[in-house]
């Protein structure tokens, strides 16, 4: 296969892994609520625009950082700083996600699907499964 049409494929594939995962953690974070649950949980009045752009600037620039990675040299406490504020981000997010959790039954109630739910929660976990297994794999497919 030549060069060109080789890179062309990769960046088609990679395109569409892209919407993939973005629609999915949009979709995640609009049905589940968790912006304005985060605003509700750290009473920060005025705090969901600045959530959302918080979102959307560390989406962009971790994207940038994976596309153009630039080798950086932080001192401890610089990245003792990035660390607590990646922590408390993944934890914010993650308290968020547990206090909605209990939307997939609900959903599956008003939708009528509670006879497939287990069906749908089982094909969530064998995507998940299959993805990973991809990534580790087929190391040469994964950025």
């Amino acid at each position: 296969m030549r060069p060109m049409v080789r890179e062309g494929m990769a960046a088609a594939v990679g395109l569409a892994w892209g919407v993939t995962v973005g629609s999915g953690f949009l979709a995640l974070l609009s049905v589940l609520d968790v912006v304005p649950r985060l605003v509700q949980l750290t009473r920060f009045k005025g705090g969901l625009l600045a959530y959302q752009w918080a979102l959307i600037a560390g989406a962009f620039i971790s994207t940038l950082s994976e596309i153009f990675p630039m080798p950086m040299s932080l001192s401890r406490w610089m990245a003792a700083a990035w660390g607590l504020f990646a922590g408390v981000f993944v934890g914010m997010v993650a308290g968020a996600l547990t206090e909605v959790l209990n939307v997939l039954p609900i959903l599956a109630r008003r939708l009528r699907l509670e006879r497939v739910l287990p069906l749908l929660v089982s094909a969530m976990v064998i995507g998940k499964m299959m993805g990973c297994l991809v990534n580790f794999l087929f190391p040469e497919l994964s950025p």
